[in-house]
């Protein structure tokens, strides 16, 4: 018999790396709808329901359940979907997901975002009382009051508030169960994965001192704070939240400047570094995050590869001065000089002799330069 799986959503490519989107109780993975298709952009996004929200089957949780077994939900989802290691990021009872993943299975989690969240949900007097109040009169009261708790006054989401309404009651409070039992504070300093923690400065649930209190306890965590935004932050302001979560996904430009160094030589970056101005600054940190942060590490195709399509295409477009810095990089991508001058005698036929003379002149300048 087939184990029952989290409902989930998976957008970008396969190969890119994987990140795992939480959802805020009575709320589905559409919580994430202004922000996932951006990140996958350059991550394998996978967005997950929670038992009885989305698509998600209630039967996946019972009453007394605990974070704990939210976040066994979350691996055998990545488990079935081959995901090993994997980055998070999660909101309020997502978040709490993460953080339990992150103390319990440090192995799995690459780095971790807790958006408005929190170590403990002020103790489990209220959130029992909630479970039986939705166990006894189901949700209808609580999506009437959903746009006060999640979003400042004139915003809202109706098709997170349709969410809430449509949630099951009992896995709705099995959930409640859950964050009534949850409180890790005792266990952040224990924490090395690296973390940032997001508030919504209007938050009600989980205003900022909760952030606040992550971010000061768990070794070299980062806090943002975003104005104007409440409980479902992803949701009100996806354009702060979508860049405080690039500046920390992945590093992209410092990941990009290892590659590119690694790629066209430590003299070549030092030097374009150094002549780098405030005029210019934008579009090398453009160059370093999205050609050698994003494209340059996509594993699809191998630095080889890619050495031999960067080469044709420059000769393509006659860009020689870039050929020449290539032709180095080629042969540090493991390229021979036959196997670059089989390359370049392609090119002749596709591009034409007068642009295979011209880089034929280059490469071989390059080559007797450099010894070969």
């Amino acid at each position: 018999m087939t184990e029952k799986l989290l409902n989930f959503r998976a957008e970008g490519p396969a190969s890119a790396p994987p990140l795992l989107l939480g959802p805020s109780l009575g709320t589905s993975y559409a919580l994430w709808d202004e922000v996932a298709p951006e990140l996958s952009i350059t991550h394998r996004v996978i967005r997950w329901d929670l038992p009885g929200h989305g698509g998600s089957a209630p039967e996946l949780i019972g009453p007394g359940a605990t974070v704990g077994d939210l976040a066994d939900l979350v691996l055998a989802l990545a488990d079935s979907l081959g995901i090993g290691q994997f980055a998070c990021a999660g909101v309020s009872l997502g978040g709490a997901v993460g953080l339990h993943l992150a103390v319990e299975h440090p192995e799995r989690v690459s780095s971790l975002a807790v958006i408005c969240s929190s170590a403990h949900f002020n103790g489990a007097k209220p959130w029992e009382e909630r479970a039986a109040r939705v166990r006894s009169e189901g949700l209808g009261w609580l999506a009437e009051n959903a746009d006060s708790r999640w979003f400042t006054p004139g915003f809202t989401v109706p098709e997170l508030v349709a969410d809430q309404r449509a949630a099951d009651p009992a896995a709705y409070a099995a959930c409640c169960d859950a964050l009534a039992a949850y409180d890790l504070r005792e266990r952040l300093a224990g924490i090395g994965a690296r973390t940032l923690a997001i508030a919504g400065r209007e938050d009600p649930a989980t205003p900022p001192a909760h952030l606040r209190e992550i971010a000061d306890a768990v070794p070299g965590a980062a806090l943002v704070e975003i104005p104007g935004a409440s409980h479902l932050a992803p949701a009100q302001c996806p354009e702060a939240v979508l860049t405080a979560l690039r500046a920390h996904l992945d590093g992209g430009a410092r990941r990009g400047m290892a590659v590119r160094r690694e790629v066209l030589g430590d003299e070549h970056v030092d030097r374009a570094q150094a002549r780098q101005t405030p005029f210019t600054a934008r579009y090398q940190d453009f160059i370093s995050r999205y050609a050698w942060g994003e494209i340059w590490t996509d594993t699809t195709l191998s630095r080889r590869e890619r050495s031999m399509v960067t080469l044709t295409a420059l000769i393509a477009h006659g860009h020689y001065d870039e050929l020449a810095m290539h032709v180095r990089a080629a042969r540090r991508n493991g390229l021979t000089a036959e196997e670059i001058g089989a390359v370049l005698l392609q090119s002749a036929v596709y591009c034409g002799v007068p642009a295979a003379n011209s880089a034929f002149a280059v490469a071989q300048r390059v080559l007797e330069e450099d010894g070969d």
